[in-house]
């Protein structure tokens, strides 16, 4: 294997992005629009690219309507794709993904009949004939795609798909030479191996997706990860990439309370023990961090997914000694993961284009206009980038600085990579030579006598007050209050309102300086365990040592799960966050008052006094509007965007879409 040279420039031949799935492999025209997505970036100098992932089968498909490929007829749309690619002197490998277990739909197989927590239906298990004729379908799929053109496939090996599925002893019960012992177990990757190589011959790439770390109790140990990676090579792989974890276990492995590069240490470890190249992966989000696992010896590529989604340039502006100028993946899972597990187009919280390149391309205004911004949370700062970037002369003012409520975010622990979204911003609107005026609160004379094709209001929100006999009392805070002055805090509160600020508000106050992420989720870099867990009582040990901390209450009205609404990738890291730390969640209770006694409640019809040093107020917002009505009122041309037009239900992710919206619509 040749040797790497170093510096940012290898980001060029050694970065993969890797394989997200966006909704537009299912979508009529999709395949139109996804051949747009990916050119963006190989324009870009993306040295590889892996698609999201397709079926062998019918069976294999994640629900009834995700891609398969597995006829002629289905070949001439992923030629658009390879077609897109090459232009720009990438490669491409399709992604061969079995839900196994994982499938949500009634015709779900698996190698035995075991349910899995994540998916409402049983499996049924596989014979060995259709088994055998799987094997021949994962074939079947690589010969087509090499057909239609591509350079290779990544048989996805790992996060608890089918082939997982065989290897783990957990779902996999069977007595036949797929069952029992391990190299039983490993029969199945390798035959498919096998089996590819013997249909595609010696050029084509093979990119085995290798479970490392399974962080399941009955996951594999490093022995066996270490023998399964030498059969996978033997077999005829061209490359390894690495998979952390399974969905259905609950440890966190790309969301943001993830330290950046936390699992480059696997594939540090295995890549003496193979000869064919390593990629690494899972919460590699910038060109240092990427260059510095490239340094360090923990694999020979790097791969990105969601990185790509954030910025489709990543790669040329490193490459340009630019970084300062890339939108970092700030690992919320909002806009992306999220949306696909509720069946919608993925896209990105920090970059909305994100797979809409066609319906909005980077094409110049023909008619400039001058935008007056008020405002520059990140609904402000959107609108004004992509306002800049389409060639209108854009004046943006704010009452404060720059990032509004999205600041408050950043405050919160695991959240701190926030500020690159600001950051991110900051230098755009440099660069786009955006007149900014921190620190400057308009009046409504200035604005009614100012010229401007658009006035845009994106003022934001304010804390609510809520009704509560007592709610000026000292002890009382909202949010904003408690945040920027959490030093200040003592050891017993009370959080009124359970929604993502309540549990922020939660997170931050139980969270220890000294805590280590990986002692904290029962992950053992010393892999002394199978699946690379802490025994039960190692693990065990730091959720009691944070109980000593406060005593935190959170409550809500509603008689419901804490959190039912949080989002769904990263909604049960929060939950277990907060149990683990002894947070005491309430629900279905009404507030009676507050005084020097503290918050007096009705939990479930019965009177109760919480004796706590603070109640915080996380009741919602209201939009701080009153500037934009009454421009409207004296047909002003004003437009609102972000909290400012709509505090309920205020997330980021519609904000900073809503800004760029508006944007294209000038």
């Amino acid at each position: 294997m040749k040797p790497l040279d170093l510096g940012f420039t290898v980001l060029k031949n050694r970065t993969i992005m890797g394989s997200i799935h966006t909704g537009l492999e299912e979508s009529w025209f999709g395949f139109d629009k996804l051949a747009v997505f990916y050119a963006e970036r190989a324009q870009a100098g993306v040295a590889l690219i892996v698609t999201g992932g397709i079926s062998p089968t019918f069976s294999g498909r994640l629900s009834l309507i995700s891609s398969q490929l597995s006829s002629l007829f289905q070949v001439a749309k992923h030629k658009k794709l390879v077609k897109a690619v090459h232009a720009h002197d990438a490669k491409l490998c399709l992604q061969i993904l079995h839900a196994g277990r994982y499938a949500y739909h009634p015709f779900a197989v698996a190698p035995s009949a075991i349910q899995s927590p994540i998916s409402p239906f049983k499996p049924k298990a596989l014979t060995d004939k259709k088994i055998k004729k799987i094997i021949k379908a994962y074939a079947r799929t690589a010969v087509l795609a090499q057909k239609a053109g591509y350079d290779g496939v990544e048989v996805m090996g790992s996060e608890g798909y089918l082939i997982n599925q065989f290897i783990c002893s957990h779902t996999n019960k069977r007595e036949d030479d797929w069952g029992g012992s391990f190299e039983n177990r490993i029969r199945f990757s390798l035959e498919i191996i096998r089996s590819i190589r013997r249909a595609v011959g010696d050029k084509f790439i093979i990119i085995y997706r290798l479970s490392m770390l399974d962080l399941h109790e009955q996951g594999s140990s490093w022995q066996e990860i270490e023998q399964h990676a030498k059969e996978v090579e033997s077999a005829g792989a061209t490359m390894i990439n690495t998979g952390i974890g399974w969905h259905e276990v609950r440890i966190p492995t790309i969301a943001s309370v993830v330290p950046e590069a936390a699992f480059t240490w696997v594939s540090k470890n295995l890549k003496q023990s193979i000869t064919i190249p390593l990629i690494t992966s899972n919460r590699i989000n910038s060109p240092e961090i990427a260059e510095r696992c490239l340094q360090n010896g923990d694999a020979d590529m790097v791969s990105m997914a969601r990185p790509f989604l954030a910025d489709s340039q990543f790669v040329k502006k490193a490459m340009d000694n630019q970084s300062h100028l890339i939108n970092t993946c700030i690992a919320c899972n909002q806009g992306c993961l999220d949306r696909v597990f509720k069946g919608k187009r993925a896209t990105c919280l920090v970059n909305p284009r994100a797979a809409y390149e066609t319906e909005f391309p980077l094409l110049k205004s023909a008619d400039p206009k001058t935008i007056i911004i008020v405002g520059l949370g990140v609904a402000g700062l959107s609108c004004a980038y992509y306002a800049a970037l389409r060639g209108h002369h854009v004046i943006a003012y704010d009452a404060k600085n720059l990032g509004g409520q999205f600041n408050l975010a950043c405050e919160i622990p695991g959240k701190e990579i926030y500020h690159e979204t600001i950051r991110y911003y900051e230098a755009q609107l440099s660069l786009l030579k955006v007149e900014v005026h921190r620190n400057t609160k308009v009046k409504f004379e200035e604005l009614r006598d100012i010229y401007a094709d658009a006035i845009v209001f994106a003022t934001g929100v304010s804390p609510r007050k809520p009704d509560i006999d007592g709610i000026d009392h000292f002890s009382v805070m909202d949010y904003e209050e408690a945040i920027k002055n959490k030093s200040t805090i003592k050891n017993k509160v009370a959080i009124i309102g359970a929604g993502g600020i309540g549990f922020d508000v939660a997170e931050m106050l139980v969270a220890k300086e000294d805590d280590d992420w990986y002692e904290q989720w029962g992950v053992d870099k010393a892999y002394r365990n199978r699946g690379g867990l802490l025994d039960k009582v190692e693990q065990k040990k730091k959720p009691l040592e944070a109980q000593d901390k406060r005593t935190v209450y959170l409550l809500q009205r509603k008689d419901e799960k804490l959190g039912k609404n949080l989002a769904r990738t990263t909604g049960w890291i929060r939950r277990l966050t907060l149990r683990k730390a002894g947070v005491k969640m309430l629900s279905d209770l009404s507030y009676d008052k507050i005084d020097d006694y503290g918050l007096h409640i009705v939990h479930k019809g019965v009177s109760e006094t919480l004796a706590v040093d603070h109640v915080i107020i996380c009741a919602g917002q209201v939009s701080e509007d009153a500037l934009y009505k009454r421009l409207r009122e004296i047909g002003q041309p004003v437009h609102v965007i972000g909290g400012a037009k709509k505090a309920a239900e205020l997330d980021a992710e519609t904000a900073i879409k809503e800004g760029m919206v508006l944007a294209y619509n000038f």
